[in-house]
């Protein structure tokens, strides 16, 4: 019904818009057009871009462009939409115009309308909200903000708890030995503990990796304007919003946001993102790794590698009574395999810089944030319902460990190749301990045999 909805003005003449909407003519015109996914841009991005509003006001009146009054209303406005408390504002989809200009205009429009309401008075979107700025150097400053702030407070902290868990279990399982694989064949024998340092040394590389790269993210395009000549933005205006934006987001001394060296870089590449999202990628393929591992060690119970026991969490089957899945490893992998897809989409989201603008910035940003969450939940699941309380099934472990022909490989220095691998053969085929027919094929003495056959002199 017509009486839904107000009549709002823009460049291109009238449009309808939601009565109760705090958006504008600029953000409807996005909605009708952008049919795409029905995905909004994610709420971290929103955020982040609230808080940029907020520094730009910020900097705007230490410049004197702003009142001192208005320029309140715009950071406070923009604040509430930092907080997500109207996020429901913000429907754009995330598959738009290249720039983001329509989410940079619907972050103008809904802080216009939340300023005004509070202010009593006009609120202009682009001559106030979007004062000094373009959506070519708001969206990927918004971009490098959302990202390294996921990173802070939620990515990295998971993934230390989830490498402190495997450092605990190290300690538990001290001594414990079992039989390597590689090519999931029987290999030499190899400590508990030292399979899980594998896991433990993977994570901490890719956390030293994720934060070689923040370095590069707290490099802002704010202040480049249209096309990274800085037009209609004074150049005092970049540095004072760095400084608002820090004490916003109260940033210690290491990791400051800081104008880019180079804002035409900063404004066509996405240079950054990608190397970014390459990172994440690493860290997908290490938890993809580990998960892949548990699903194998926890085969069975009866007929497959049964190194271990992960918590039952759930019914494994609709039909099979009594069956019990991995599911935590499973959602992991099937969460890597996502970020692993979505590495390629920002990587050719990052080519897309013609000239002087990139135009594939609102689906690097969702894809990025995307990975982001998706690696930081799989860290947590795997330390809570995995890492934390499998069962290691010691006497199968050491079952297995006694019947390893492999071990023959210790007498290779005493009897040469050729010959080690005749006992094997015959363990294998007798499936009998290779101590025992080490004893009888060769003329070593036992208490030699004893000490070069011994798992714990090996590992």
């Amino acid at each position: 019904m017509m009486t839904d909805f107000r009549i709002q003005k823009d460049s291109l003449g009238d449009v309808s818009v939601p009565v109760d909407a705090l958006y504008g003519a600029q953000t409807q015109r996005a909605v009708d057009n952008f049919h795409i996914s029905g995905i909004p841009m994610p709420g971290q991005f929103i955020a982040s871009l609230g808080v940029i509003k907020a520094a730009a006001a910020g900097a705007n009146a230490d410049l004197g462009l702003l009142d001192s009054a208005l320029a309140d209303g715009i950071i406070a406005a923009a604040l509430s939409v930092s907080q997500g408390k109207h996020h429901q504002h913000f429907p754009v989809d995330v598959f738009q115009t290249g720039s983001g200009t329509s989410t940079n205009m619907n972050a103008n429009e809904v802080i216009a309308t939340l300023a005004a309401q509070q202010l009593g008075m006009a609120v202009n979107p682009n001559d106030h909200v979007n004062c000094s700025q373009s959506s070519n150097d708001v969206i990927p400053t918004t971009i490098h903000v959302s990202a390294e702030l996921a990173l802070e407070k939620s990515l990295l902290p998971a993934l230390s708890d989830l490498t402190r868990a495997i450092a605990k279990r190290e300690e538990s399982a001290a001594g414990l030995i079992k039989t390597g694989r590689t090519h999931l064949m029987d290999a030499m024998p190899i400590s508990v503990a030292q399979e899980l340092s594998g896991w433990r040394a993977q994570l901490s590389l890719a956390a030293q990796r994720i934060n070689n790269t923040r370095s590069q993210l707290q490099h802002l395009a704010q202040g480049g304007t249209a096309v990274g000549t800085g037009v209609n933005a004074d150049p005092q205006f970049a540095g004072l919003f760095c400084s608002h934006l820090n004490k916003q987001l109260s940033k210690d001394s290491e990791h400051l946001f800081q104008p880019a060296d180079n804002y035409f870089a900063a404004i066509a590449s996405q240079d950054v993102a990608v190397a970014l999202s390459g990172q994440l990628k690493s860290l997908a393929t290490a938890l993809l790794k580990i998960a892949n591992d548990l699903r194998w060690m926890n085969s069975g119970p009866l007929t497959g590698l049964a190194d271990l026991r992960l918590k039952a969490l759930q019914p494994g089957s609709s039909i099979m009574p009594g069956k019990v899945n991995p599911v935590i490893p499973e959602a992991v992998a099937m969460a890597a395999a996502q970020v692993i897809g979505n590495d390629t989409t920002i990587t050719v989201g990052g080519q897309s810089g013609n000239f002087q603008l990139n135009v594939m910035l609102p689906v690097i940003a969702h894809n990025l944030l995307q990975s982001i969450t998706l690696l930081t939940n799989s860290c947590r699941a795997l330390a809570e319902n995995c890492i934390a309380d499998f069962v290691i099934n010691t006497e199968n472990i050491e079952a297995s460990l006694a019947n390893n022909p492999i071990l023959v490989t210790a007498l290779n220095t005493e009897i040469g190749y050729s010959a080690a691998a005749q006992i094997a053969k015959q363990a294998y085929a007798q499936k009998r301990p290779i101590l025992d027919v080490a004893a009888e094929m060769t003329d070593i003495p036992m208490d030699r045999l004893l000490q070069l056959l011994n798992p714990e002199n090996l590992v």
